[in-house]
């Protein structure tokens, strides 16, 4: 089967988001693509909700993926036949747009095409207004996403399928885990320049629940990332890492309850690059940390 598009769709117990979830997809616009349903063996009824649509362009396959995402991406990535590939994770949601959008620019010679998505605790949910940000990377990109952090938001980005396969997909490390589909778009970022951000917002971001990363695996998953991408480089000293980074760590140490270490993060951040959003968060964070770790502010900064 030749389609344009091969859309593709991890789950695991999610039937009720995955019904939506497909529902935005077959509502689509454009209708030239397959979706691939890879389904880490779920409980639920999952499988019902999948035949319920009675469209052959739905697949499901099956993968244990033993808590590490990529597995169940790449199997879709394995099974697909599309010229492009778009990701959707099974509790976001597409507006009816975002595929003609994608394609369009993709035709023009874009690899890599992605949006800002909303944020979304309800699916109705009225005014929106709070957005997963995204930017538009500049040349080198390679060195932009490493400077400024991760640009993409994985249920909002469709990549040209040769040059997905060229990097060899998502990795399946369960050392960065949860953060494979950046260390995805570093990889596609040492194939290609032609990343392409459209400013609209074509899809939901779902908040309502189950998506949160432990903190923990976080911590893990950073220090890896710095092994592999700022070691090498040379950047082996604290202040040498990127705002973003540090931010990170912050957070992490914070919800485990470590504030001193929270709080030499969140400083260190405060002197990177770091969108305005993420700037003001910072600092709050920052400012509760130093009170939990009993320390005072340091000269200089301001809360």
């Amino acid at each position: 089967m030749s389609v344009r598009v091969s859309v593709v769709i991890p789950t695991y117990n999610r039937a009720r988001d995955l019904r939506r979830a497909l529902a935005s997809v077959l509502s689509q616009s454009f209708q030239d693509y397959e979706i691939l349903i890879i389904d880490n063996h779920s409980d639920d009824d999952t499988a019902q909700v999948v035949e319920s649509f009675h469209d052959a362009r739905l697949r499901l396959l099956s993968v244990h993926n033993h808590g590490v995402i990529a597995v169940s991406r790449n199997h879709g990535l394995a099974h697909a036949a599309g010229e492009y590939v778009a990701f959707l994770d099974s509790d976001d949601w597409w507006l009816p747009a975002k595929l003609e959008r994608c394609v369009r620019a993709l035709d023009a010679g874009a690899d890599v095409v992605y949006h800002d998505l909303y944020l979304a605790r309800s699916a109705s949910q009225r005014p929106r207004l709070r957005r997963a940000y995204t930017w538009q990377l500049r040349p080198p990109v390679l060195a932009d996403l490493l400077e400024r952090g991760n640009a993409l938001v994985n249920s909002g980005v469709i990549v040209r399928r040769g040059v997905l396969e060229a990097a060899g997909g998502q990795s399946e490390d369960p050392r960065i885990a949860s953060w494979e589909d950046f260390e995805c778009w570093l990889r596609l970022a040492r194939l290609t320049e032609r990343f392409q951000r459209l400013d609209e917002v074509l899809g939901f971001y779902w908040l309502g629940g189950g998506n949160l990363t432990a903190p923990a695996r976080t911590v893990g998953n950073l220090n890896h990332l710095r092994e592999l991408y700022f070691v090498p480089q040379g950047r082996v000293r604290e202040e040498e890492l990127p705002g973003w980074y540090h931010y990170g760590l912050g957070r992490a140490h914070l919800k485990l309850g470590a504030y001193r270490e929270a709080v030499q993060h969140l400083r260190q951040a405060a002197s990177g690059t770091l969108t305005p959003a993420v700037r003001f968060r910072n600092l709050a964070s920052l400012a509760y940390a130093r009170v939990r770790a009993g320390s005072s502010a340091a000269p200089g900064l301001t809360i």
